[in-house]
């Protein structure tokens, strides 16, 4: 559930005011909820002709596309280890995996898989859901991501991570073709008062300041492969980057353009962490490297 006061004080109408909050709906798909009864006023069930005043309190519920409650087997999928010291050691992350609990979920995660392997790193870092975990990636994201074997490490790491001093490369297949060779996304990220969503606001000064660099690998017919580059680390802000922009990533049911029909039936993000660098405690960079999993390279011969 998510609410809502109307703080201005001119009236507007219920529908025109939530198209300029609800940036990932059109008006017409507002107005559908408002009928619906699923957004209401003061409690009530109301008209998209309704005209808001200062006090009222706007609520919407929506069931959740990504928090949903998930029963499945307990056996995990499995990462993989590219590299292992004392203090750290990088996995590979398969699409579908968790990275740590969440409320309304409960499948097997990344941190299950973790604890069972390295029981050692059970207090290190600052969440004891989260044990040696500096970054996560989407359930729906592939790829490499760095764990903290000590807490020396894992507070050498968070402030490298702060300071964006960790290299962070993605590879991602786009919806239309970009015809700017290299680019930069700076659109601030809000997260939505009523839908709970990561928002790219491009018009917008308020939310937290994201930069994603973009450079074209190849283009297609219909699609746009990029090599994706973060400065910031925010929550989603790939995906709500390249869904303001214009060009949502393939398989990204969440942050899509509903007029875009994905034709290519992926069943996960084409998104996949390819690169990663830091520093390790001797002060030696160590930077790794991942080719496509295999159904993302099928995906993308099959565009050819």
């Amino acid at each position: 559930m998510r609410k809502i006061l109307y703080q201005k004080e001119a009236k507007e109408r219920l529908d025109k005011f939530l198209n300029n909050e609800l940036l990932d709906f059109s008006r017409s798909q507002i107005q559908k909820l408002i009928k619906a009864g699923q957004i209401k006023v003061n409690d009530e069930s109301t008209s998209v002709h309704r005209f808001l005043k200062t006090g009222d309190k706007i609520t919407f519920e929506e069931k959740s596309q990504e928090a949903s409650t998930i029963e499945v087997p307990d056996k995990i999928t499995q990462p993989a280890i590219i590299a292992e010291t004392e203090d750290y050691f990088v996995i590979n992350k398969p699409a579908g995996l968790i990275v740590h609990p969440a409320t309304g979920v409960k499948e097997k995660t990344l941190t299950d898989w973790l604890l069972e392997k390295y029981p050692n790193i059970r207090d290190i870092g600052e969440n004891p859901a989260r044990p040696g975990i500096v970054h996560r990636l989407d359930k729906e994201v592939s790829g490499l991501m760095v764990i903290a074997g000590t807490q020396r490490m894992f507070d050498y790491l968070k402030k490298q991570f702060q300071s964006h001093q960790l290299k962070k490369e993605y590879l991602g297949l786009v919806h239309g073709v970009i015809k700017t060779d290299i680019g930069q996304i700076n659109f601030p990220l809000k997260r939505s008062k009523l839908t709970g969503k990561i928002v790219a606001r491009p018009q917008k000064s308020e939310g937290k300041d994201a930069i994603t660099k973009f450079e074209v690998i190849k283009r297609f017919v219909n699609y746009t492969y990029l090599k994706l580059t973060l400065l910031t680390g925010r929550t989603h802000q790939i995906r709500a980057h390249l869904q303001a922009y214009g060009y949502p990533l393939v398989g990204d049911k969440l942050y899509k353009n509903k007029k875009i029909k994905d034709k290519l039936n992926l069943d996960r993000i084409f998104l996949h962490s390819a690169v990663l660098g830091f520093n390790d405690l001797n002060e030696g960079r160590q930077e790794f490297n991942l080719d496509l999993p295999e159904d993302l390279q099928n995906i993308l011969n099959s565009t050819v």
